[in-house]
Formats: C-alpha cells, sequence, structure tokens
C-alpha cells in the first residue's frame, strides 16, 4: 500500500484565509469609525437644535409673554415692529395667544389650541439666525395648558401683599396674596434646511 503526501497549495490556503480574517478586521474597524462619525454628528446636530429650542423658551418667557401680558395689543404691536421683519426674526404671533395667555384651558374655544405639537397652530413662530451666514433654526412655540391665577389684581406679575391699612383695617386696598398664571408651553427648534434635525422641549412656566 503506498500513501499519498502531497501538500501542494496548502501555502495558499493559508494565506487566503490569513488575508480573509485581515479583511473582515479591517472592515469591522472601518465600521465602528464611521459609526462614531455619524454618532457624533448626529449628536452635535441634535445639541445645535436644543439649543434653539431654549432660545425660544427664553424668547416667548422673557421677552413676548411680559410685552403682551398687561396690554396685548401695545405688546403685540411692539413685538412685530422690533422682531416681525425678515432681516431679524421673522415673527409671527397667532390669533389664540390672547385666549390662551387669559382663560383656563377648558374655556379655550379651537381644538387645535389644545394639541401638543406646536407645530400645529403655533402662537409665536420665528427663526434664529446661524453662524456666520449659514441656514438658522426654525422655532415654534405653543401654550397647551393655561392655569389662571388667583386675586390677580393689577396683572403686574410682581408676587407680594399690597400695602393695606391694617391687619384689623377694612378698607378697599387690602389685597390677597396673588398667585400667577401658570403657562404649560411646548417648543421645537428645527433646521431650517432640514426639519429632520430637531429638538422639543416641554415648559412649565409661572408669570
Amino acid at each position: 500500500m503506498r500513501y499519498l503526501r502531497n501538500q501542494d497549495g496548502v501555502a495558499l490556503v493559508v494565506s487566503l484565509m490569513f488575508s480573509l480574517i485581515c479583511l473582515v478586521m479591517i472592515l469591522s474597524l472601518m465600521y465602528y469609525v464611521l459609526a462614531g462619525t455619524k454618532s457624533t454628528g448626529a449628536q452635535a446636530r441634535y445639541r445645535s437644535s436644543l439649543e434653539a429650542s431654549y432660545g425660544g423658551v427664553d424668547f416667548l418667557t422673557k421677552t413676548v409673554i411680559p410685552r403682551v401680558f398687561s396690554d396685548y395689543s401695545g405688546g403685540k404691536l411692539s413685538l412685530l415692529t422690533d422682531f416681525a421683519a425678515s432681516d431679524k426674526l421673522g415673527l409671527t404671533i397667532g390669533g389664540n395667544l390672547k385666549e390662551k395667555m387669559t382663560k383656563n384651558t377648558s374655556e379655550w374655544s379651537g381644538l387645535a389650541m389644545k394639541t401638543l405639537d406646536p407645530k400645529l397652530a403655533p402662537d409665536i413662530t420665528f427663526t434664529l439666525p446661524g453662524q456666520s451666514g449659514s441656514q438658522g433654526y426654525k422655532v415654534y412655540s405653543k401654550i397647551v395648558d393655561t392655569t389662571t391665577g388667583v386675586g390677580l389684581l393689577d396683572a403686574s406679575g410682581v408676587d407680594y401683599l399690597d400695602p393695606g391699612i391694617g391687619v384689623a383695617g377694612a378698607g378697599s386696598s387690602t389685597q390677597s396674596m396673588r398667585t400667577p398664571n401658570i403657562y404649560t408651553i411646548e417648543v421645537e427648534g428645527e433646521k431650517a434646511v432640514n426639519p429632520k434635525e430637531k429638538a422639543s422641549l416641554s415648559v412649565v412656566y409661572a408669570y
């Protein structure tokens, strides 16, 4: 009996297997590098949209509401004068804002006013410009719930006891402790050229 011990081609098979293993390792490394790059980019875009949403909250609570709370018509006019131009913020104000600010949610007249989507019948819409002339962020803000305060006699928003004539006095100038209106606000900031890049905030605000 004769045994055949022909090992021709073994080196080729081994080298091919080694090449295949190296290729798999390289592809895996490239996949993780690309996935990390995409994740980093997505996080950066989300942070930008989130900052735009925070800007929307600040603008609504520190500029819009204080101006229109005591004098809606005059405050609205001043806001549009200051911010409505396209080279500023392109501000628009919805027609339901006054009703939302002064009435409880149960007294609102429209169903669209109560939806949580700030892009559906928004109260305030404006655009924050980007850096160095880049495309900015569109911001939609909407009051979705209002609980009116008790004892808001002067609508100033200041929360303290008004001076009276004394503890035992019966004068009409004695006022009870004022409590603020409480608003639940939905805000969404999104890239003007790519609405998929967006971030949303829910805020409870008392004034």
